[in-house]
């Protein structure tokens, strides 16, 4: 990654892909609702796809009954319908199918979230390097410069050596090969 660009804990195309999704899933239910105004009892022992047709009803499996659904409280309570046959959207999704899975789908998000940021933290801890590994580049470093400064003896050496004429043959049995 290039230095100085941000990067955002939660990718955006994910939550696009999720936010089309249910957009898809309710376009049909939204295109074919009834105006707020109709009553939900007129739809009482009729299909369940015409009393869900008005987005404030409740559809009732067990007595076939078309209800308005109590705003006042997230879930149906269970004097008005049980939540296994309880409908609202949809015809063929129950309130507790609902519920299970709206709680899998919540722990697989935060699931997904706590992963995320381990990883994250793994990462920014890894980039720093640990005791050994600063101890192997310095390690690394000395013998580079102990090696450079052997190279730079020797050069010192050999031009002395020729000052005087002591500087080593190449090839010190080139002198018996005419013979």
């Amino acid at each position: 990654m290039a230095p100085g660009v941000a990067r955002g804990p939660t990718p955006y195309w994910r939550l696009r892909l999720g936010g089309a999704a249910l957009l898809l899933l309710l376009i049909p239910v939204a295109a074919a609702q009834e105006p707020p105004g109709a009553a939900c009892s007129q739809n009482t022992n009729k299909t369940c796809e015409e009393c869900l047709k008005n987005v404030s009803c409740l559809w009732c499996n067990t007595n076939k009954a078309c209800l308005d659904y109590p705003v006042t409280s997230v879930l149906p309570p269970a004097s008005l319908c049980k939540l296994s046959s309880a409908r609202w959207g949809v015809c063929w999704v129950n309130f507790e199918a609902l519920i299970i899975t709206m709680s899998v789908v919540g722990g697989t998000l935060l699931l997904g979230i706590a992963i995320c940021c381990c990883c994250c933290c793994r990462r920014k801890r890894s980039r720093k390097p640990d005791r050994s590994e600063e101890k192997a580049m310095r390690e690394r470093e000395e013998r580079r410069i102990r090696q450079e400064e052997r190279a730079e003896m020797k050069t010192r050496h050999d031009e002395i050596r020729k000052k005087y004429g002591l500087f080593k043959e190449e090839n010190p049995y080139a002198r018996f090969e005419n013979n």
